[in-house]
């Protein structure tokens, strides 16, 4: 699985259609063949993921218990903003009508890789998002990424 990494600066076309980074492309899995998968995000952003990728949360979603009526509502929730997508020959990918609305975009759109996804946003809602006290991301990184007594 190839890391996603970065933040590009992109445009959408009048027919929904955008140019993935070259360096978020070349990082997806050959095995994908250029397939992706578009989610809703959990904040109004769209979310990338490659075949290789989404089939791991797939099968943990998937394998809740359809007889608990929670289990169900977060499938159904989930779900429904799922679109696989394939990339054409020049990698372009055609964002569908419900996804842009869902991410409020425009023209102008922030591709940001995340590591194992990437997400689309409007930049706007982007720098919302953003952390803009440098001492909160501190504090942040020491709760995370500090080691334990244990490590």
């Amino acid at each position: 699985m190839g890391f996603f990494s970065g933040e590009y600066d992109c445009t959408v076309d009048a027919k929904g259609r955008m140019v993935l980074p070259a360096r978020i492309k070349s990082n997806l899995p050959e095995i994908d063949a250029g397939n992706i998968v578009l989610s809703r995000g959990f904040e109004s952003c769209i979310v990338l993921y490659s075949q290789t990728e989404f089939k791991k949360i797939y099968s943990k979603v998937a394998g809740l218990n359809e007889f608990s009526e929670e289990y169900r509502i977060f499938q159904r929730n989930f779900f429904r903003g799922i679109n696989e997508i394939e990339l054409d020959a020049n990698g372009r990918l055609l964002i569908p009508k419900m996804l842009v609305l869902h991410a409020q975009i425009e023209k102008e759109i922030t591709v940001v890789g995340m590591g194992n996804r990437v997400e689309i946003w409007s930049p706007e809602l982007y720098q919302k998002y953003l952390i803009q006290d440098p001492s909160e991301l501190a504090q942040l990184a020491e709760k995370y990424l500090a080691p334990t007594k244990n490590e």
